[in-house]
């Protein structure tokens, strides 16, 4: 049988050629391209089976590239290869269009059966980004994008809208009509959810996922 056709994308060199040789033994690697516009340029080209990239890729980033080639190309399949580990970025991947997502520290180990199960039609997840969901929750054959929503509920949403605002906790609590205590338990669950402690950072964190404007 002949081999499947894979595209590499990244803009590492060390890891696109430590790519290229770990999967040059059981798939035909069809080009490296080291930054989005040059994927989509040579999927289009190319045609591969599946396409690996990272998230952040010069140029074009990844997730755009991969809404491109999925867009234009859907019996193209895309895997990610990358470090980031955060819920939306996960979800956001598997909303444009991805069939897997692996991260880089468990690359070698898993990259193959990645590439299998993406392959055979069915969707991967590193295992390790799976430890807070139920087995029960994640099928395979099922896009796996709700599992990975927003962190926080849409009340810390907007409790966080307000803080990233300048207002006080007793601005907050008048505004959407609580006591500031409730403020406050919703604050020490956003920070806890999101590994922020203090104002700027929160407030970086909030225009950054366009809740306010810069």
């Amino acid at each position: 049988m002949p081999r499947a056709r894979i595209l590499l994308g990244d803009d590492h060199a060390l890891i696109i050629e430590g790519l290229r040789s770990l999967l040059s033994k059981d798939f035909e690697v069809v080009a490296i391209a080291s930054n989005g516009r040059d994927v989509v340029t040579e999927t289009e080209r190319l045609k591969p089976d599946v396409v690996l990239l990272d998230v952040s890729m010069p140029v074009l980033n990844g997730m755009e590239a991969a809404r491109q080639i999925r867009r234009s190309m859907p019996q193209v399949k895309v895997l990610f290869v990358t470090q980031k580990s955060d819920r939306e970025c996960i979800q956001a991947a598997f909303r444009m269009g991805a069939s897997g997502y692996v991260l880089k520290q468990s690359v070698v180990a898993e990259v193959g059966k990645a590439l299998n199960d993406v392959l055979a039609g069915r969707y991967y997840v590193t295992p390790l980004l799976l430890n807070d969901i139920p087995d029960a929750l994640f099928h395979p054959q099922q896009n796996p994008s709700e599992l990975f929503g927003q962190a926080l509920t849409p009340r810390q949403r907007e409790v966080l809208q307000l803080v990233a605002e300048g207002k006080s906790n007793k601005e907050i609590a008048k505004i959407l009509n609580v006591s500031v205590k409730t403020i406050d338990f919703h604050k020490a669950g956003i920070t806890e959810e999101l590994g922020l402690h203090s104002t700027a950072e929160l407030t970086r964190y909030a225009i950054e996922h366009g809740m306010v404007g810069p």
